[in-house]
């Protein structure tokens, strides 16, 4: 494969809105949807639309419950969703590598 193969990319994580989803979900064992909301500066409508692609996909686990007697929705990220970044995030370092080393190849760099 070429190091700059369009194959190596998810396209579910080329939307920046998804893949600051997932890149912020990968630290954390669950989030709250509220906390993942402001992080990532979206309206609720905006993220469970984002979220359902993710989780359609299955890269997002969403429970739902009560903290008291107020509804909450927890998001996770999937072992499958965790492979698929690192994958995404392997094929950007490609790209730079490829650029970096296509520049340093210049004739006149």
């Amino acid at each position: 494969m070429s190091p700059m193969d369009p194959a190596d990319f998810d396209a579910a994580l080329l939307d920046p809105t998804r893949l600051s989803i997932v890149s912020l979900l990968v630290s954390v064992e669950w989030a709250e949807f509220g906390w993942v909301r402001e992080t990532v500066g979206m309206s609720p409508s905006a993220l469970s639309k984002q979220v359902s692609t993710l989780e359609a996909r299955g890269y997002v686990e969403v429970k739902k419950g009560y903290v008291g007697k107020r509804p909450r929705t927890w998001l996770a990220l999937t072992p499958t969703g965790r492979a698929a970044l690192e994958r995404h995030v392997a094929a950007l370092h490609r790209v730079v590598e490829e650029s970096r080393r296509a520049a340093a190849e210049r004739p006149d760099a």
